[in-house]
């Protein structure tokens, strides 16, 4: 269920983009309520390294959200997350890995409901967003930040 658009290399799934990373970091965590904060800093702190602060806060709020949406309806019991930031030559990447059959899509919440806005808010702040299927079990949910040229150090 990619947002995806025609044209727009950078916004597709790893394997179909153009650009070659300029920067790649990743870090698996176990399942636990403590790895939605542990993948917010994680992500805060490589883009520090890499001089990036450019929509941190919608970056932070999106790998949040991937995070938890992954602890609570991806990662089986016992299972780990892997997280997975990109910086290409035109978009910043992000990318939450688990191992769980489901796909997420967005859905329509009550008013009151206290959950279910989830993938609304990465669409909202992300430029694109998606779920690409891995090899062996489980999925990549991601979101794409577009910039115009890549921080020097």
């Amino acid at each position: 269920m990619p947002s995806t658009l025609p044209n727009e290399p950078d916004a597709l799934a790893p394997d179909q983009a153009l650009d070659r990373a300029v920067e790649l970091e990743t870090m698996m965590f176990d399942r636990r309520r403590s790895t939605p904060g542990a993948a917010r800093s994680f992500v805060a702190g490589i883009l520090a390294q890499w001089g990036w602060t450019e929509r941190l806060d919608d970056i932070q709020l999106c790998i949040s959200e991937l995070a938890t949406n992954a602890l609570l309806h991806g990662a089986p019991a016992g299972g780990r997350i892997l997280v997975r930031v990109e910086l290409r030559a035109t978009v910043l990447r992000i990318e939450v890995h688990d191992g769980g059959s489901g796909t997420p899509f967005k859905r329509e919440s009550r008013d009151t409901a206290d959950g279910g806005r989830g993938l609304h808010l990465v669409s909202t702040v992300s430029d694109h967003w998606g779920v690409t299927v891995r090899q062996g079990p489980g999925k990549c949910v991601w979101a794409a930040f577009h910039h115009d040229a890549a921080p020097t150090r």
